[in-house]
């Protein structure tokens, strides 16, 4: 097989790209080791940043989100039994963000790709990326209990932190920046509307909880739990009881409660490989970094990525100049460390350390209440939270 662009993985980062390159008039293909019911259905992330919805809407790819996705125009957050909502558009001059499952994005761009885009292969594993320093690269993959080859003239690596993309780079050339946290989420989906119309950040002496959603029938709810915690080690009724602690409040604001019908441990880390171009090998979204999910950041860093080598390539196609391709990996890089700081930021406002003193608890309140009583200090975390510009 040959193509343009050979994007290795099938999930939003790579259909986006497939999307963005067929609208460009580039063609790719895409390969995915799991088979179409796994990617539609795996349970990620469920915040859009203004920037990835602005995407969505320009590929063409938006019909069912704005159907059925559901805008947010802020956050609570919550300490000391006290209340205080962000206001994105007022601090931002207008952006918020959208509750869409990432699931739902897979579903919709897997749907465009098969109508009308080019070759996306299930159950197609990527073996190796050979050849990225050379004028062609080629991924060596097994699709239907055979070995083949696609010649492309560049490589994405679209394929998550444990793909192959980012084992072509030589370590000689790589760093690596990386910080493990000593606590998890413990999420549940439960089928029960949301107890709040939007997100809520609960900081807790007893650790942290986040109410969010996935529509306006099944809500979304993580706890902060001990790294290595066993998800079925937590009975049903004693994560609403432990919910209920952490969101607790003053006024007579209630949680709501309802069948669980998913549990799940998140770990918690963050983790940057430089460079993410090696030759003509690009790589984009985990395969490239990750980050603690407090901030909302990880899709949508992917989404970045993409955008950002797409345009370069479309930019190369027009002008005949590689200037913006080579600047790939530093582009990306300054939008991906403003990411892992703020992610870091939240993370480390919010949640209370195994080891954490009286005076530590007492910082998290102040910047708390710094957030609370300064426009200045509320307006950093609007515009992180919805989102930095692309490229």
């Amino acid at each position: 097989m040959r193509t343009t662009v050979g994007i290795i993985g099938a999930g939003p980062a790579g259909l986006l790209l497939a999307r963005l390159l067929h609208n460009a008039g580039i063609d790719s293909v895409v390969l995915e080791s799991r088979d179409r019911a796994y990617v539609e259905h795996r349970q990620r992330a469920g915040i859009l940043e203004q920037g990835t919805v602005d995407v969505l809407r320009a590929a063409g790819a938006a019909e069912r989100m704005d159907r059925d996705g559901l805008p947010h125009d802020g956050i609570e957050l919550r300490y000391d039994r006290k209340r205080h909502r962000v206001d994105f558009p007022g601090l931002t001059g207008g952006r918020s963000v959208m509750v869409y499952a990432q699931t739902e994005v897979c579903k919709d761009l897997i749907a465009l790709q098969l109508k009308d885009g080019g070759p996306l292969l299930f159950e197609a594993e990527a073996l190796a990326v050979e050849g990225a320093d050379t004028d062609t690269p080629r991924v060596r993959f097994r699709h239907e209990g055979r070995e083949d080859v696609l010649e492309c003239e560049y490589v994405v690596g679209c394929d998550g932190f444990w793909g192959v993309a980012r084992k072509a780079v030589p370590a000689e050339l790589t760093q690596v920046f990386e910080r493990t946290y000593p606590f998890a989420w413990l999420g549940i989906l439960a089928d029960v509307p949301p107890s709040h119309g939007e997100l809520v950040y609960a900081r807790h002496d007893r650790g942290f909880a986040l109410l969010s959603m996935r529509s306006p029938s099944v809500s979304r709810l993580y706890l902060q739990v001990p790294a290595g915690t066993d998800a079925e080690s937590w009975g049903d009724e004693g994560i609403w009881d432990e919910l209920e602690r952490r969101f607790e409040t003053d006024d007579d604001w209630k949680l709501e409660r309802g069948p669980i019908t998913q549990k799940s441990v998140t770990p918690m880390r963050s983790y940057v490989h430089e460079p993410m171009r090696y030759g003509l090998l690009f790589l984009a979204g985990d395969a490239a970094h990750i980050v603690p999910p407090t901030g909302a950041k990880g899709l949508n860093l992917a989404v970045g990525d993409v955008v950002t080598f797409a345009r370069a390539l479309a930019y190369q196609r027009e002008t005949g100049s590689a200037e913006r391709l080579d600047a790939y990996s530093e582009t990306c890089l300054r939008r991906v460390w403003q990411a892992e700081r703020f992610s870091y930021d939240m993370t480390s406002l919010l949640h209370r350390a195994p080891d954490a003193t009286a005076f530590e608890d007492r910082m998290q309140l102040a910047r708390l209440e710094r957030i609370a009583g300064s426009r200045a200090a509320e307006t950093d975390l609007a515009e992180g939270y919805t989102g930095f510009p692309f490229g």
